[in-house]
């Protein structure tokens, strides 16, 4: 079973997005779904470049059906042009995205959760938004940091409160 659809909200952020959500200094996980929705690679410098309002702006628009996707690619795109000149690179776009699944939970994510003390139970995984299984994903991935991995859990409701969250702890 694939769930399709994702209800995502305009300004669906997350508690471990906290620290940068209102200067939105980094790219928030909402904006990362729709970039891999519509395929554009997004670099942070050229995220840095946008204005605030042009930042906000990503937050909010649409990127659920055809059109929107067509729309927030185009629009992309061209913040990029006029930040560098030239526009973004483009990614493949999975037609059957990872997150979208709720018959299987990627190999990366339950080693992450083991790593951290956890286990995520099918059951779980079918419970979480489409947002939540992509935060997931991203932040269980070798080239990320991790740190946000283990507050996503919490906050998931996959995973008890650290007694000690100190970033060291986790």
């Amino acid at each position: 079973m694939t769930q399709t659809g994702d209800s995502l909200q305009t300004d669906d952020f997350f508690q471990f997005e906290a620290d940068f959500v209102e200067s939105l200094r980094c790219i928030p996980m909402q904006v990362r779904l729709k970039l891999d929705t519509c395929g554009v690679k997004l670099k942070l410098e050229h995220w840095h470049r946008f204005s605030e309002g042009d930042r906000q702006r990503l937050t909010q628009l649409p990127c659920g059906d055809r059109d929107a996707t067509v729309a927030y690619t185009a629009y992309v795109q061209a913040l990029v042009h006029r930040v560098q000149g030239t526009p973004a690179s483009t990614l493949a776009i999975d037609p059957h995205p990872p997150w979208h699944s709720v018959d299987a939970i990627p190999e990366a994510v339950q080693a992450q959760a083991r790593l951290v003390g956890g286990e995520i139970g099918l059951d779980q995984w079918r419970s979480l938004r489409p947002l939540q299984r992509f935060a997931l994903i991203k932040l269980s991935r070798p080239s990320h940091e991790n740190r946000n991995f283990y507050p996503a859990l919490v906050e998931f409701g996959l995973a008890p409160p650290a007694l000690d969250a100190s970033p060291a702890s986790i």
